[in-house]
Protein backbone atom coordinates (compact mmCIF):
# COMPACT_ATOMS: atom_id res chain seq x y z
CA UNK A 1 0.00 0.00 0.00
CA UNK A 2 1.48 3.05 -0.85
CA UNK A 3 1.47 6.02 1.98
CA UNK A 4 -0.12 9.28 1.66
CA UNK A 5 2.21 11.50 0.40
CA UNK A 6 3.02 14.25 2.65
CA UNK A 7 2.69 18.67 1.54
CA UNK A 8 4.38 21.90 2.96
CA UNK A 9 3.67 23.36 6.12
CA UNK A 10 1.44 26.05 5.09
CA UNK A 11 -1.09 23.08 3.81
CA UNK A 12 -0.37 20.88 7.32
CA UNK A 13 2.13 19.24 6.59
CA UNK A 14 1.71 14.70 6.38
CA UNK A 15 -1.75 14.55 5.24
CA UNK A 16 -3.19 14.12 2.53
CA UNK A 17 -3.68 17.04 0.22
CA UNK A 18 -7.55 18.00 -0.27
CA UNK A 19 -9.50 17.64 -3.82
CA UNK A 20 -9.16 20.66 -5.43
CA UNK A 21 -10.20 21.45 -9.57
CA UNK A 22 -6.76 22.19 -9.93
CA UNK A 23 -5.37 18.95 -8.34
CA UNK A 24 -7.74 16.65 -10.04
CA UNK A 25 -6.73 18.44 -13.84
CA UNK A 26 -5.75 15.13 -15.49
CA UNK A 27 -2.00 14.88 -15.66
CA UNK A 28 -0.74 13.76 -18.85
CA UNK A 29 3.42 13.82 -18.12
CA UNK A 30 5.62 13.67 -15.89
CA UNK A 31 8.93 15.84 -16.14
CA UNK A 32 11.73 14.64 -13.35
CA UNK A 33 15.31 16.49 -12.82
CA UNK A 34 17.77 13.46 -12.80
CA UNK A 35 20.34 14.32 -10.69
CA UNK A 36 19.43 13.79 -6.56
CA UNK A 37 15.71 13.05 -8.14
CA UNK A 38 15.99 9.54 -10.00
CA UNK A 39 19.80 8.71 -8.80
CA UNK A 40 21.95 10.39 -6.02
CA UNK A 41 24.10 12.20 -7.67
CA UNK A 42 26.23 13.83 -4.91
CA UNK A 43 27.02 10.42 -3.02
CA UNK A 44 28.42 8.74 -6.09
CA UNK A 45 30.41 12.17 -6.48
CA UNK A 46 32.09 11.79 -3.22
CA UNK A 47 32.79 8.46 -3.36
CA UNK A 48 34.22 9.28 -7.22
CA UNK A 49 36.05 12.36 -6.33
CA UNK A 50 37.62 10.71 -2.65
CA UNK A 51 38.76 7.77 -4.92
CA UNK A 52 40.44 10.13 -7.53
CA UNK A 53 42.22 11.45 -4.81
CA UNK A 54 43.63 8.54 -3.20
CA UNK A 55 44.53 7.06 -6.43
CA UNK A 56 46.37 10.63 -7.48
CA UNK A 57 48.27 10.54 -4.21
CA UNK A 58 49.59 6.64 -4.45
CA UNK A 59 50.35 7.79 -8.28
CA UNK A 60 52.84 10.72 -6.68
CA UNK A 61 50.82 13.19 -5.79
CA UNK A 62 52.47 15.18 -2.43
CA UNK A 63 49.55 16.55 -0.94
CA UNK A 64 47.25 15.51 2.20
CA UNK A 65 43.89 14.32 0.95
CA UNK A 66 42.03 17.34 2.81
CA UNK A 67 44.27 19.59 0.65
CA UNK A 68 43.71 17.97 -2.58
CA UNK A 69 39.67 17.54 -1.68
CA UNK A 70 40.08 21.36 -1.04
CA UNK A 71 41.60 22.27 -3.92
CA UNK A 72 38.88 20.20 -6.66
CA UNK A 73 35.75 22.00 -3.82
CA UNK A 74 37.01 25.24 -4.77
CA UNK A 75 37.16 24.65 -8.57
CA UNK A 76 33.49 23.23 -8.47
CA UNK A 77 32.77 25.94 -6.17
CA UNK A 78 34.05 28.06 -8.97
CA UNK A 79 33.03 26.20 -12.10
CA UNK A 80 30.29 24.00 -11.17
CA UNK A 81 30.07 20.57 -10.16
CA UNK A 82 30.11 19.47 -13.49
CA UNK A 83 33.21 20.32 -15.07
CA UNK A 84 35.13 18.29 -16.80
CA UNK A 85 38.95 19.32 -16.40
CA UNK A 86 38.77 19.44 -13.02
CA UNK A 87 41.67 17.41 -11.79
CA UNK A 88 43.86 18.69 -15.14
CA UNK A 89 43.17 22.41 -13.04
CA UNK A 90 43.81 21.05 -10.04
CA UNK A 91 47.45 19.64 -10.82
CA UNK A 92 48.02 22.99 -12.84
CA UNK A 93 47.47 24.71 -9.70
CA UNK A 94 49.21 23.22 -7.00
CA UNK A 95 52.29 21.32 -9.77
CA UNK A 96 52.10 23.96 -12.20
CA UNK A 97 51.84 21.17 -14.83
CA UNK A 98 49.58 17.92 -15.95
CA UNK A 99 51.71 14.78 -14.48
CA UNK A 100 50.17 12.39 -17.38
CA UNK A 101 50.85 9.20 -14.34
CA UNK A 102 48.84 11.09 -11.44
CA UNK A 103 45.66 12.75 -13.70
CA UNK A 104 45.35 9.01 -15.45
CA UNK A 105 45.75 7.30 -11.98
CA UNK A 106 42.86 9.75 -10.74
CA UNK A 107 40.93 9.29 -14.01
CA UNK A 108 40.75 5.58 -14.00
CA UNK A 109 40.03 5.64 -10.36
CA UNK A 110 36.99 7.97 -10.55
CA UNK A 111 35.22 6.50 -13.69
CA UNK A 112 35.37 2.85 -11.52
CA UNK A 113 34.21 4.29 -8.40
CA UNK A 114 31.58 6.16 -10.59
CA UNK A 115 29.87 3.12 -12.60
CA UNK A 116 30.06 1.41 -8.79
CA UNK A 117 28.08 4.38 -6.86
CA UNK A 118 25.63 5.13 -9.46
CA UNK A 119 22.73 3.55 -8.91
CA UNK A 120 18.46 4.74 -8.73
CA UNK A 121 17.52 5.95 -5.01
CA UNK A 122 14.85 3.02 -3.98
CA UNK A 123 11.55 2.00 -6.12
CA UNK A 124 12.63 4.45 -8.83
CA UNK A 125 12.58 1.72 -11.67
CA UNK A 126 9.32 0.06 -10.33
CA UNK A 127 7.78 3.69 -10.88
CA UNK A 128 8.93 4.72 -13.92
CA UNK A 129 7.53 0.99 -15.44
CA UNK A 130 4.39 1.80 -13.48
CA UNK A 131 3.73 5.63 -14.92
CA UNK A 132 4.88 3.95 -18.70
CA UNK A 133 1.90 1.22 -18.11
CA UNK A 134 -0.49 4.24 -17.36
CA UNK A 135 0.14 5.91 -21.03
CA UNK A 136 2.05 8.80 -19.58
CA UNK A 137 4.47 11.05 -20.95
CA UNK A 138 7.81 10.88 -19.52
CA UNK A 139 10.88 13.68 -19.71
CA UNK A 140 14.14 14.91 -18.26
CA UNK A 141 15.00 18.51 -17.39
CA UNK A 142 18.56 18.79 -16.39
CA UNK A 143 20.79 21.24 -15.83
CA UNK A 144 23.86 18.80 -16.66
CA UNK A 145 25.11 18.86 -20.13
CA UNK A 146 23.61 16.68 -22.74
CA UNK A 147 26.53 13.99 -22.49
CA UNK A 148 26.73 13.71 -19.19
CA UNK A 149 23.07 13.57 -18.79
CA UNK A 150 22.85 10.63 -21.28
CA UNK A 151 25.51 9.11 -19.69
CA UNK A 152 24.20 8.47 -16.91
CA UNK A 153 20.75 7.31 -18.11
CA UNK A 154 22.22 5.04 -20.13
CA UNK A 155 24.46 3.33 -17.93
CA UNK A 156 21.88 2.76 -15.63
CA UNK A 157 19.46 1.58 -18.16
CA UNK A 158 16.91 4.26 -18.35
CA UNK A 159 17.44 5.51 -21.35
CA UNK A 160 14.30 3.85 -22.86
CA UNK A 161 11.96 4.86 -20.42
CA UNK A 162 11.87 8.61 -21.52
CA UNK A 163 10.09 10.36 -23.97
CA UNK A 164 11.56 13.60 -24.51
CA UNK A 165 15.31 14.89 -22.29
CA UNK A 166 16.24 18.14 -22.23
CA UNK A 167 19.60 19.23 -21.09
CA UNK A 168 21.39 22.57 -20.05
CA UNK A 169 22.87 22.53 -23.88
CA UNK A 170 19.46 22.47 -25.63
CA UNK A 171 18.57 26.28 -24.33
CA UNK A 172 21.85 27.15 -23.18
CA UNK A 173 19.64 28.24 -19.76
CA UNK A 174 19.33 26.89 -16.67
CA UNK A 175 16.45 26.64 -14.23
CA UNK A 176 14.44 28.45 -12.96
CA UNK A 177 14.61 29.90 -16.27
CA UNK A 178 11.64 29.12 -18.58
CA UNK A 179 12.91 28.44 -21.43
CA UNK A 180 14.27 24.76 -20.85
CA UNK A 181 10.72 24.31 -18.63
CA UNK A 182 8.70 25.28 -22.48
CA UNK A 183 10.68 23.19 -24.18
CA UNK A 184 10.37 20.37 -22.39
CA UNK A 185 6.72 20.63 -22.34
CA UNK A 186 6.60 21.46 -26.23
CA UNK A 187 8.63 17.99 -26.80
CA UNK A 188 5.95 16.34 -24.88
CA UNK A 189 3.19 18.24 -26.77
CA UNK A 190 1.53 18.89 -22.97
CA UNK A 191 -0.02 22.25 -21.75
CA UNK A 192 1.55 23.27 -18.60
CA UNK A 193 -1.49 22.60 -16.40
CA UNK A 194 -1.29 18.95 -17.62
CA UNK A 195 2.18 18.30 -16.47
CA UNK A 196 3.86 17.70 -13.24
CA UNK A 197 7.39 18.47 -12.27
CA UNK A 198 9.49 16.44 -10.01
CA UNK A 199 12.94 17.66 -8.66
CA UNK A 200 15.24 18.19 -5.57
CA UNK A 201 15.85 21.87 -5.83
CA UNK A 202 12.87 23.96 -4.86
CA UNK A 203 14.48 27.12 -6.15
CA UNK A 204 14.98 25.92 -9.26
CA UNK A 205 12.78 22.71 -9.90
CA UNK A 206 9.87 23.39 -8.21
CA UNK A 207 10.21 27.63 -8.89
CA UNK A 208 10.60 27.12 -12.43
CA UNK A 209 7.84 24.61 -13.35
CA UNK A 210 5.46 26.74 -11.10
CA UNK A 211 6.08 30.27 -13.09
CA UNK A 212 4.99 28.38 -16.50
CA UNK A 213 2.05 26.62 -15.14
CA UNK A 214 3.41 23.10 -14.22
CA UNK A 215 2.19 21.18 -10.86
CA UNK A 216 4.87 20.51 -8.74
CA UNK A 217 6.53 17.72 -6.44
CA UNK A 218 9.21 18.01 -4.37
CA UNK A 219 11.37 15.47 -3.68
CA UNK A 220 12.66 15.92 -0.50
CA UNK A 221 14.90 12.03 -0.31
CA UNK A 222 16.89 13.59 -2.82
CA UNK A 223 17.33 16.67 -0.73
CA UNK A 224 21.24 17.25 -0.09
CA UNK A 225 20.41 20.44 1.59
CA UNK A 226 17.96 19.73 4.10
CA UNK A 227 16.68 23.43 5.33
CA UNK A 228 14.97 24.23 1.67
CA UNK A 229 12.34 26.22 1.47
CA UNK A 230 9.17 25.08 0.00
CA UNK A 231 5.97 27.36 0.03
CA UNK A 232 3.59 26.85 -2.84
CA UNK A 233 5.00 23.40 -3.91
CA UNK A 234 1.97 21.42 -4.81
CA UNK A 235 3.55 17.90 -3.19
CA UNK A 236 6.05 16.64 -1.25
CA UNK A 237 7.46 13.01 -2.02
CA UNK A 238 9.74 11.37 0.92
CA UNK A 239 9.68 8.84 -1.25
CA UNK A 240 9.11 8.42 -5.24
CA UNK A 241 6.68 6.00 -5.51
CA UNK A 242 4.17 8.31 -3.62
CA UNK A 243 4.09 9.91 -7.36
CA UNK A 244 1.55 7.03 -8.39
CA UNK A 245 -0.65 8.01 -6.29
CA UNK A 246 -0.78 11.74 -6.99
CA UNK A 247 -1.09 10.49 -10.72
CA UNK A 248 -3.91 8.92 -10.51
CA UNK A 249 -5.71 11.35 -9.56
Amino acid sequence: MIPPFTVPKRRSAHRTIAPSSYLYTMIRAVVFDLDNTLVDFMAMKRQAVDAAIGAMMDAGLQLTFDQVKEHIDSIYAELGIEYQKVFDMLLENVLGYVDPRIISAGIIAYRRAREAALKPYPHVTATLMQLNRKGLRLGILSDAPTREAWLRLCFINYHHFFDEVVTFDDTGKRKPDPAPFRLILNRLNVQPHEAIMVGDWAERDMVGAKNVGMKTAFAKYGDSFGNQITEGVDYVLDEIKQLLTIVEV
